[in-house]
């Protein structure tokens, strides 16, 4: 019997996660990497819209590695159509980033007010110090001001998770600056390492989706990604 042939591994995924994939995909492993802009995690309706777009653009049948959480709801409803899905069972992208759900999940009980800063959210200028300076130029200060502190007067603490020293030295300053514009909320700013667990257990799964992992969900072909998926009971 001839071996079936293996489908084109495929990575579509929110560009804050471009540095990860380039250190940890091996040689050969992805075929092909796409990346859409960090903006979209904003707008779930237009995320949803974006990630169908690109999955349906793809012509010939693949494994697409989703580079995303449920991110407030963004993939709910996603078709596979010709393709086979595999996407991180995780709410958004910090659990991803900390390298395990279970992780991200004792910082939530630890402090649950928690505002997550990482290399790609410094570098696209999502962060509350840079959206502030978006209001004030399209509202003025005094709009500005209450805008901003409707989104983030309840935080307690701003953590700057980075996955090597390198990172931490190139991105402190930058992160220091927004914590010391968070500070008129009184959020504590920390540092942390991040962990590649989540990434390395992702691309080994790549290579053989029928293993299966509760960290990770996969769709097959003429299958939709639901809400209820991303659930741990």
């Amino acid at each position: 019997m001839a071996e079936k042939e293996k489908q084109p591994v495929v990575v579509l995924s929110c560009k804050v996660f471009k540095d990860l994939f380039d250190r940890l995909a091996s040689d050969g492993l992805i075929d092909r990497f796409i990346y859409l802009d960090y903006g979209l995690h904003d707008a779930p309706r237009k995320l949803n819209e974006s990630v169908q777009g690109a999955l349906d653009a793809l012509e010939e049948p693949s494994l697409v590695v989703l580079g995303y959480g449920l991110c407030g709801n963004g993939l709910n409803g996603i078709r596979s159509g010709r393709h086979t899905l595999l996407i991180p069972r995780a709410d958004d992208c910090i659990a991803i980033f900390l390298g395990s759900y279970a992780r991200y999940q004792k910082e939530f009980k630890a402090e649950s007010a928690t505002y997550y800063l990482t290399k790609g959210w410094l570098e696209s200028g999502s962060d509350p110090l840079r959206e502030y300076r978006k209001y004030v130029d399209r509202y003025g200060a005094q709009k500005a001001d209450w805008l901003i502190d409707s989104l983030y007067h309840n935080y307690k603490r701003l953590v700057f998770v980075a996955h090597s020293q390198e990172d931490l030295d190139a991105y402190r300053e930058r992160a220091l600056e927004v914590a010391r514009f968070c500070e008129r909320w009184g959020m504590r700013y920390e540092e942390m390492r991040g962990s590649t667990d989540f990434f390395e257990q992702l691309l080994d799964l790549a290579t053989d989706p029928a293993q299966g992992s509760t960290d990770f969900i996969v769709i097959p072909s003429d299958g939709e990604l639901k809400q209820m998926q991303f659930l741990r009971l």
